[in-house]
This record gives structure tokens, sequence and C-alpha cells, in this order.
């Protein structure tokens, strides 16, 4: 049984979601406790709860202390099978993460995996946006093999949620290693501006004349889609994420959701901020690409590599359960203001 203490290294929703998902595809039984221990509200919140229901549905598992507060699990796996599986949150709480938990896991099943997840939150505080997912993060992952799609149903922002999304992917005989050594030479900025009714505000249109005029004045010239959304009556909300590609293959990611008192331009600031932040320093992987990118490079047959600007808690759990769970091998190098980030799969 693979025993994983939850308050190491970020003490997060991550060690949670990772361990349940790289214990499945290794067919181990889990046993972890002090779950989100290092947050104010330890414990699994309905979020945490869902993925890993989800994830025992999609595995036949035997789960106990499975319980909202519960702060330690016991996880016992089956084959992993495919087909239609429905998840529902319940609340804001991020589709996202959910989505995270289980896309290593589907890649091994027994058949392609139609799952939708119903009633949370697509664009959330302290979870990267769906659009985000669908533009920078599968279309990264397609270069290694995986063959994924997201389709939004209902956007769902805080506090009411409420959005649904579908997630269908194909089982993944082999994931390809990737290589991200150098940034190279940026050729394309693109970009979605989304609201939910606030179509009348202009909201969605604001936040994309505002990020055009500053990455202008970079030099850079976007193209950002507007998108004004009235799929979901009972949550308003707005989101903006932008993206960058160069020549050497790098695609990198920033974003921003709208809240109360925050403006359409300060959303807008908020996701070119990000995005500069990554081009600067001529990463070749996102702060958040970098944690993500983990475990699928852990599950690749060889060395994969990529350059971040910063080592984050979340990167740095992920790496350790790689390491504990599968075996992998890592390096860490500064490579001037960069890091280097080395992954020799052990699976």
């Amino acid at each position: 049984m693979i025993e994983v203490d939850g308050s190491q290294k970020s003490g997060s929703g991550t060690i949670l979601r990772l361990s349940v998902a790289l214990a499945t595809i290794k067919g181990e039984s889990l046993h972890i406790y002090n779950i989100r221990k290092r947050r104010n509200d330890p414990g699994l919140k309905p979020q945490h709860l869902e993925a890993v229901l989800t994830a025992a549905k999609m595995c036949s598992a035997t789960v106990r202390g499975a319980s909202l507060g519960s702060q330690e699990i016991w996880f016992e796996p089956h084959k992993i099978r495919g087909g239609e599986v429905m998840a529902e949150i319940g609340t804001a709480g991020s589709i996202l993460m959910l989505v995270l938990t289980v896309l290593p896991l589907c890649l091994f099943a027994s058949q392609p995996v139609d799952l939708l997840i119903t009633k949370g939150g697509t664009d959330v505080r302290h979870s990267p946006t769906v659009n985000y997912l669908r533009f920078v993060l599968l279309p990264t992952l397609e270069k290694m093999g995986v063959e994924a799609s997201i389709e939004v149903n209902k956007y769902g922002y805080y506090p009411k949620g409420m959005g649904e999304v579908r997630l269908k992917i194909q089982p993944c005989k082999q994931l390809v290693p990737i290589r991200r050594a150098e940034f190279g030479n940026i050729f394309s900025v693109e970009g979605v501006s989304t609201c939910t009714f606030l179509a009348d505000r202009k909201v969605a249109e604001r936040q994309a004349k505002e990020a055009e005029g500053l990455l202008s004045s970079r030099g850079l010239k976007p193209r950002i889609e507007v998108v004004n959304d009235f799929s979901n009556p009972l949550q308003k909300g707005s989101s903006l994420v932008l993206w960058c590609k160069t020549d050497a293959g790098a695609l990198l990611g920033g974003d921003a959701i709208g809240e109360l008192r925050k403006t359409s331009e300060a959303v807008a600031q908020e996701a070119v901020g990000n995005l500069l932040a990554e081009v600067g320093t001529k990463a070749t992987v996102d702060v958040h690409l970098a944690d993500m990118l983990i475990p699928f490079m852990a599950l690749a047959r060889g060395e994969s590599e990529y350059l971040t600007r910063v080592v984050t808690e979340h990167v740095e759990s992920n790496l350790w359960l790689a390491s504990t769970i599968l075996g992998t091998k890592y390096r860490i190098e500064k490579k001037g203001e960069l890091f280097r980030v080395t992954i020799i799969s052990g699976f």
C-alpha cells in the first residue's frame, strides 16, 4: 500500500488529487492522511470529495473515509474503465481541479472516456480557467500523444457555480516525452475574452480592448476572440485567457477572472501581466503548466524537460509524488534567471 502524508510540501489538495491518480494508474492501494492539513479549512471540500469519488467510479475502487471534512482516506483501485461518467460538484468548487485529477488516469482506461461534470466553477479563484485548459494545457498534451477535448456547456463563477463541462479522452498507448529547451521567437499571441450575461456592459469587449492595447504597446499583435455567453443565467461572470506560441514550440499562457468591483480593464491588466511575466524571462512553460505537466512527463517513457521562471510549491509537490509513487527521477538546475526541470520516467 502506498502511504502519503498530505501535510508534506504544499500540503494542498494537489497532493490528494495526484496521489489518487498515480496510485490508480500503478494499480496499488493508497492511504493518504493529513489531507490539506496546512490549509485553514483542512480536509475534503466538495470539489476534492467529488474528484475522489469520480476517480473511484472510473476504476471501481473501494474507498473508505471519503466524506466532507475527512482528512484521511483509503483508496483501493481496480482496472480503469472508460465509457460515460458523470460528476456533480454542487458548489462553485473548481471543475478544472477535478479534470486534472482524472485526466492522467483516463489515458489508461480500457475505452474512451466521456465525462460530464456539472454544478461547479469553470472560472474561479485559485484555479486555472477552463479556457486555459482548452487552449494551453490540452494543445501541449497533444504534442505528447494525448487526444482530449473540453466542451463548455455552461460557464460557472463564484459564488453559485452551476457550470457544466464535458471532457472527452481517448486512451493513449504510450505518452511521448516533451522537450522544451529553448524559448525561440514569438510568432502568435491569441486570447479568448468571455463574459456571461454581461454583454450589455460590453465586459468581454472591454477586456479584449484593454489587453490588445497593452500587448500592442509591447510590440505584440494579439488576436483576441470576444465571447458574449448566455449559458448560465444563474451566475454572471467573466474571464480572459491569453497565450503565445513560439517557433521553438513553447506555449505559454496567462489568465484572470472578473470579480465584484473589479473592472474589465483590471482583469485585462492582470492577464497581460501574467503573460508578460512569462515571456519576459523566456521560460518555455508558464508557472501553471510547469506543475500540470509533471504527471504526464513522469508517465512518458524517456526524458522530458522544460524551463520555468519559478519552482512553485506545486511543482515541488508533484515532483516529490512522482518520485515517491512512480520512482521518477528528476533534476532542477539553475539556468540564468530560469530553472531547467528534467524528468526521467520510472514508469
